[in-house]
């Protein structure tokens, strides 16, 4: 059975992390991309395949290169899903920030 890909599994690598840094800058083909890695060329194939596959990534033929180009909108998620917590965690730590404020007094 094949795992689900989602962005969070698509962050969740540091050289896919770097990959996406990459390519945001502009469009690079594999071998550009390959180059900034000390990985294998399959194996930069495969985190590509990945961030593709989670909607991070378009992958375009020009010719015989293909290039990456990112697409960062789906990080959207993941800065959604960081917003709900950190709204948590100011109204925990200003309730603490209250109740140390009172306890002085």
């Amino acid at each position: 059975m094949e795992a689900r890909r989602d962005v969070f599994q698509a962050i969740s690598d540091p050289t896919r992390r770097e990959i996406i840094n990459l390519v945001s800058a502009k469009p690079l083909n594999l071998n550009s991309i390959a180059d900034n890695f000390t990985i294998s060329r399959p194996a930069i194939s495969q985190h590509i395949k990945i961030l593709s596959e989670c909607g991070l990534i378009l992958v375009v033929q020009k010719g015989r290169e293909r290039y990456c180009e990112a697409k960062l909108d789906k990080l959207k998620e993941v800065s959604d899903w960081i917003e709900k917590y950190t709204v948590f965690w100011n109204n925990k730590l200003d309730a603490l920030g209250q109740f140390l404020e009172k306890k002085e007094q």
